[in-house]
């Protein structure tokens, strides 16, 4: 009793509502474990070059403004906002259900 079920209608199954829980808190996961290592990663060792009379060009491996545990939890915290964003064009899609005139 008290249940809306029309006969066109089916429950939804649990195994169909874990996808639902489980890809946003892993994206929001991801989100917070990237700016947490960016965070903890952002002390830099600056470096300043000057050779006027040299013939050959200086190239510093690995120079960058920001370290590379920065530039990596930034890409995971990039990685999992694309999670969410695709996770939450999804739910507003099957909300919208399908294209109607």
């Amino acid at each position: 009793m008290g249940e809306n079920i029309t006969s066109g209608e089916e429950r939804p199954s649990k195994r169909a509502k874990l996808p639902a829980v489980v890809v946003p808190c892993l994206g929001l996961a991801a989100v917070l474990v990237g700016c947490l290592v960016a965070y903890l990663n952002r002390d830099f060792t600056g470096w300043v070059a000057y050779a006027p009379l040299s013939n050959q060009p200086f190239s510093a491996n690995g120079a960058a403004f920001i370290t590379q545990g920065t530039q990596a939890g930034l890409a995971v915290a990039g990685v999992g906002l694309l999670v969410l964003s695709f996770w939450a064009g999804m739910v507003a899609g099957r909300r919208a259900g399908p294209f109607r005139r």
